[in-house]
């Protein structure tokens, strides 16, 4: 099967397109010949040799964590109903650049008929850590949240969610297509976060108390200058790194000011409850209530690309790898 490989840490063209065999299903698995692929900012910095106490991966691997495509074969115990089916699946850190996948039955998610396997890629993980991070900041109607890194991704998705939910959404963004993009998207304010007083812009756009919740996609320098603004007795969720870190916050400072904190840890679940969200988002697209946005999609033979849009800074929302 066709496949790109990491062979090494390092830039981009360390993403070379390989050949290697077929796998095959095992006992509880099934073979899902892959259509699209999700790509995340994280599995750029992985790639880059970045997180290894995080992510103990080591090249050559095959990246890809999160993939959708159609069932081809099937192993053993696995009911005869997913044969030919449209799924999607989220992988344990790599396999997914790649035609073909093995994959637990377990940590599959039917497609809609209405949502396209684009589309469904796009939410593997973006969906569901978006409605794990809601469900663990406890975010309710009327509340105050600020979204950093709303075009992203997972920020687009945020602010999304976060609307529906009944929350004043304001997001933080640069440039004006991004701004731009985020203000369709539904929020109620955006803040341009390249503009030196963006805290200050943030603020007042929350009303000058400050945030109920602030969730940090960005981390750094950024997520540091953003808990400030949470109100007392507020949540912050420290779950991004693209910025090379996650926000660091002291602990006693937030629990003198009643504030909770989440990090990383708090989105990390068993795939069977990953399957159960990725199906919850689906249905969102299903109904038109929520839009993944694909700011460009790649062919499998041109991942580095797809790595160096990302990188960029540049992108509209997410790239996909297509196969």
């Amino acid at each position: 099967m066709r496949a790109t490989q990491v062979i090494e840490f390092g830039d981009p063209h360390v993403l070379v397109p390989v050949r290697l065999p077929d796998p095959v299903a095992g006992p509880g698995e099934v073979l899902v010949a892959v259509e699209a692929v999700d790509t995340l900012v994280v599995e750029t910095q992985i790639r880059a040799g970045w997180g290894r106490d995080y992510f103990p991966i080591t090249p050559p691997y095959v990246p890809g964590s999160g993939v959708a495509g159609t069932v081809r074969a099937l192993g053993d115990g696995v009911d005869q109903d997913w044969t030919g089916r449209r799924v999607a699946a989220s992988l344990d850190l790599s396999g997914g650049y790649a035609e073909l996948v093995a994959v637990p039955v377990g940590a599959l998610t039917a497609v809609p008929d209405q949502v396209s396997l684009t589309d469904a890629a796009a939410l593997v993980h973006d969906g569901v850590t978006a409605l794990t991070l809601l469900r663990a900041t406890d975010l309710r109607p009327g509340e105050r949240v600020l979204v950093l890194g709303a075009s992203g991704g997972m920020g687009t998705v945020l602010v999304q969610l976060a609307k529906a939910a009944g929350a004043r959404v304001v997001g933080t963004a640069r440039g004006d297509r991004k701004i731009a993009l985020v203000r369709e998207l539904g929020a109620d304010a955006v803040v341009d976060a390249s503009r030196p007083d963006w805290a200050e812009q943030a603020r007042a756009a929350l009303g000058g108390t400050g945030a109920d919740v602030v969730l940090d996609g960005v981390g750094g320098a950024t997520g540091a200058a953003a808990f400030p603004l949470v109100a007392n007795g507020g949540r912050f969720s420290a779950h991004g790194a693209p910025s090379g870190g996650f926000s660091e916050v002291d602990p006693d400072a937030a629990a003198a000011r009643g504030i909770r904190l989440f990090g990383i840890a708090d989105v990390q679940l068993p795939a069977d409850e990953r399957a159960r969200l990725v199906a919850r988002a689906l249905e969102e697209v299903a109904k038109g209530a929520l839009r993944p946005v694909i700011g460009a999609t790649f062919p499998l033979d041109q991942a580095a690309s797809a790595h160096r849009a990302i990188e960029s800074r540049e992108l509209l929302g997410k790239a996909v790898i297509t196969v």
